[in-house]
């Protein structure tokens, strides 16, 4: 693990943030904040309706949580001590998986109206987004094994990948399982 005074070195590099490192810090973390908002409030509503929405389909905002929180942590060190170390081929892993996983969960609600001609897609792109987020780990152990990483990091990975692979799990069981409560939920919401 790591020690508090560890972590707050690596939090601490907050302080270095400029504008720009600011703005894409809260583009990124606020996108991964509102996926797990958004799916804890879609299932909170289901909840209080009586919607049967199955245990799996809790491991989506549960590990959305997770993925943001490790997120908010990760990302530090990128817009800071670590921004020419990924400025290569690492920044470009790293935005191939944001576009394939944003891509999957798109295409995953998608995938509730017109499951035929989105879950392939859809699939495709989960497992993309895990093929590079494997590719990213490969830089970052690389990095650490070379004393240019600290454990800091390297936890928050853990948490990134427990979290994503939680919540796309859940999400694929849940859809597979023929999305158990949506309809009750959808019909619920204002306007419907």
């Amino acid at each position: 693990m790591c020690s508090w005074h560890e972590i707050r070195i690596y939090v601490g590099r907050f302080r270095e943030f400029g504008a720009r490192d600011w703005l894409a810090y809260g583009a990124w973390v606020g996108l991964i904040t509102m996926l797990a908002a958004a799916t804890t409030l879609f299932l909170v509503i289901g909840r209080r309706v009586g919607a049967p929405i199955p245990g799996e389909a809790w491991l989506v905002p549960t590990g959305a949580w997770l993925f943001a929180a490790s997120v908010a942590v990760d990302t530090i060190g990128h817009r800071t001590v670590y921004r020419d170390a990924i400025a290569g081929g690492e920044q470009l892993v790293h935005v191939i998986t944001i576009v394939t996983g944003i891509g999957s969960c798109v295409l995953l609600c998608a995938a509730y109206g017109q499951p035929g001609t989105f879950w392939i897609p859809a699939i495709v792109l989960t497992v993309l987004s895990f093929v590079y987020s494997f590719a990213d780990e490969a830089f970052h152990w690389r990095r650490y094994v070379r004393a240019h990483a600290d454990r800091v990091e390297m936890w928050s990975h853990v948490g990134i990948i427990t979290g994503h692979a939680s919540m796309m799990l859940g999400w694929w069981v849940w859809f597979f399982q023929g999305y158990a409560g949506v309809r009750d939920v959808l019909a619920a919401l204002p306007g419907s």
